[in-house]
């Protein structure tokens, strides 16, 4: 089972590729705020740098936070969007930061995914109130 883990709760983002609990790849960038725009071409080019392509993503697992809600909303975002468009594929949204990636990857052996991906952020999010 081929897994892609994504991780986009800071500056830095990570995206992993696993083979059941085996690390193929994995890939950390400072994204900040071209997050939205870097993303997808990241996932691309790590699938394809190991002959895969986004067809061959059994299951998606994502950090849920605590973390930024900008780039949590865009990675889990991005997450659902591609299960959804690969017909389906199992999701999982994993909080906290101890041992994310492994307990993301039990869950969907287990056969325990989410319906879809939803943050966690650790506080509620600053939004500011419309002036007028």
């Amino acid at each position: 089972m081929i897994t892609l883990t994504v991780r986009t709760d800071s500056p830095e983002a990570e995206i992993g590729l696993f083979e059941d609990t085996t690390q193929i790849d994995y890939l950390t960038w400072h994204a900040h705020r071209e997050l939205s725009v870097t993303l997808q071409p990241h996932i691309e080019e790590l699938l394809l740098a190991h002959g895969k392509s986004l067809q061959d993503i059994d299951a998606i697992v994502g950090y849920a936070g605590p973390g930024s809600f900008t780039g949590l909303r865009i990675g889990l975002t991005i997450v659902n969007a591609l299960a959804y468009g690969l017909g389906g594929r199992p999701v999982v949204a994993i909080a906290g930061e101890d041992n994310w990636i492994q307990r993301g990857i039990a869950r969907i052996q287990a056969g325990d995914a989410d319906a879809i991906a939803l943050p966690e952020y650790g506080r509620d999010p600053r939004i500011t109130i419309q002036k007028k």
